[in-house]
């Protein structure tokens, strides 16, 4: 399943009724939305099968599938399952405002429609399912720290975590109140017209704290197609540099001398553990150590002498 290439929401009407078809496709693209339309329920599930909306209205009453049935069928969809479903009804008694839910419709909109209406609901469910997104992203980086920015560069959402390490590394922060530190604003604002609109790579922003560095990347909703910033926290590496170790090396003894296991380091470096053996193996001969917790201790003893861990 595809995604339409374009910075507009996608919107997928599905209605038997011509006139409905156009009154809604004319305020939806008046409203700045791409709109797709399906004209019973198997055109619509053929549609999801080469693009997938950001939403679908969808009509409850049609003549073969009915929406209630075409909704059921597109839940089962993997690649659809997530798009939010309003469902477009004259029907207002209580069991079909429930079955609409039980087959997994998001919300209902009364006939005749109201465009304003319509449109006030799709905008709030967007915002509602890139909330998710983000989450998702958020929970899927578990080892990181996200901050969602707006169009103009302003956070408009953070994990707590974010807000952890932004007071950590930057003394004139008060993320709270959805202001960026000014060396991060000024970074963010340097380089936000490359990434939103030319989707140019930028080099990470890297700020050193007391034995640790903090580093910012951008990044986008999967879904959602928000700007984030993803912040994680590394230990430093630079007074470790007379045992030459590799910086994949530098990242294994880091999390070694924080006590984890090999399981634990292959998890957070995205590595098999017996990857994570054949650096220790190499860590070992550098460092002139025979065990974990030798190495561990001269990691940890730098701190004393350098002040700092690495």
């Amino acid at each position: 399943m595809s995604r339409i290439t374009s910075d507009k929401h996608v919107i997928l009407i599905v209605d038997d009724v011509p006139d409905n078809l156009a009154v809604l496709s004319d305020a939806l693209d008046e409203a700045g939305y791409m709109v797709l339309v399906a004209t019973d329920g198997l055109g619509a599930i053929e549609r999801l099968g080469y693009v997938t909306p950001n939403l679908i209205l969808l009509d409850a009453v049609m003549p073969g599938m009915d929406g209630f049935e075409t909704c059921r069928r597109i839940r089962s969809l993997p690649g659809a399952s997530h798009i939010p479903v309003i469902f477009m009804t004259g029907l207002t008694e209580t069991e079909h405002v429930v079955k609409g839910f039980e087959v997994g419709g998001n919300d209902y909109v009364i006939k005749p429609l109201e465009p304003r209406e319509v449109i006030a609901r799709i905008a709030s469910h967007l915002r509602n399912a890139s909330m998710i997104s983000l989450a998702t992203a958020a929970s899927e980086a578990a080892a990181h720290a996200v901050i969602v920015l707006d169009r103009d560069g302003v956070p408009i959402w953070q994990t707590s975590k974010a807000v952890e390490w932004i007071d950590a590394y930057f003394p004139d922060a008060d993320l709270k109140v959805s202001v960026l530190p000014l060396l991060l604003y000024d970074w963010v604002n340097e380089h936000l017209a490359s990434v939103t609109e030319n989707s140019c790579p930028v080099a990470p922003l890297r700020v050193k704290g007391p034995g640790t560095e903090l580093s910012i990347r951008f990044s986008k909703g999967e879904r959602s197609g928000d700007l984030l910033l993803v912040l994680e926290e590394s230990i430093s590496t630079e007074p470790m540099a007379s045992y030459q170790l590799t910086p994949r090396e530098s990242d294994v003894l880091a999390w070694l001398a924080k006590g984890k296991t090999n399981r634990d380091i292959a998890e957070i470096l995205g590595m098999s553990p017996r990857t994570v053996n054949k650096h220790l193996e190499h860590i070992f001969v550098k460092l002139g150590v025979e065990t974990r917790s030798a190495a561990a201790a001269l990691a940890v003893s730098r701190k004393h002498i350098a002040s700092e861990i690495f």
